[in-house]
């Protein structure tokens, strides 16, 4: 007399509503075609790179600080140690702006539900590293190999930033081993001013001298709605 209680129980947990998160990214167990990238300016940026660099070499101590407060993976505001002109400063933005994504590989993810009341994206080919990490709602947290990852607060990133104008949700572990550090950043959102979904992770282990062990990253970027689905039956296993 328990089995129908315990079958609907069952029913009910497979068929939960897609987490927030991932809702208006992701329908669950529908293959979506996605495209792992980079973000490439043009190639006349170079000169204005290689200035800076040089500036950055005469003065660390002054880079390092004035990087440290500045906005993350966007330019950094104009300032005459950078070792540009106001007229050159302005050309590298001009130049800035022109950057493309471009694709390196294509790509399928899966949003799937687990008995484990989480959920994970399963991707093929060079993303199926995040295929490990699992998504639990009830804690909005992110579980990986590594450990867990805290919600950060929402991404609202700038045009300007690299990947340009786009919201989401952030994960972060931090974690002290004996012979160094982890870290581990996972994010999901989409373009404020296009059709498109992204999906961003990173992993990095730094030995205890500062050294880099492990520095993996992805951008994934998908079409969002039916212009992103591929066939049910391209599902991977």
């Amino acid at each position: 007399m328990k089995i129908i209680p315990i079958l609907l129980f069952l029913t009910i947990s497979l068929h939960a509503e897609v987490p927030k998160v991932f809702k208006g990214l992701f329908e669950k167990d529908v293959p979506v075609k996605a495209s792992i990238g980079i973000v490439v300016p043009p190639q006349e940026i170079e000169k204005y790179i290689a200035k800076v660099e040089a500036s950055a070499r005469k003065n660390k101590e002054w880079f390092a600080e004035y990087t440290k407060a500045s906005k993350p993976g966007a330019p950094l505001p104009f300032h005459e140690n950078l070792g540009l002109t106001k007229e050159e400063y302005d050309d590298y933005l001009a130049l800035w702006a022109k950057r493309d994504f471009k694709s390196t590989e294509d790509v399928m993810l899966v949003l799937r539900e687990s008995f484990g009341k989480t959920w994970s994206i399963t991707a093929t080919g060079e993303a199926g590293i995040i295929s490990t990490l699992r998504y639990d709602p009830e804690k909005d947290v992110y579980r990986s190999p590594n450990g867990e990852m805290k919600r950060l607060e929402d991404i609202k990133a700038e045009a300007t930033s690299i990947l340009g104008a786009w919201s989401g949700h952030e994960w972060r572990l931090e974690e002290e081993m004996g012979l160094g550090k982890i870290k581990e950043n996972f994010a999901v959102g989409r373009y404020d001013d296009k059709e498109y979904g992204l999906v961003v992770y990173r992993v990095q282990e730094i030995s205890s001298e500062g050294s880099r062990l492990l520095d993996k990253s992805l951008v994934l970027r998908f079409a969002l709605g039916k212009a992103g689905h591929l066939p049910t039956q391209a599902k991977p296993r």
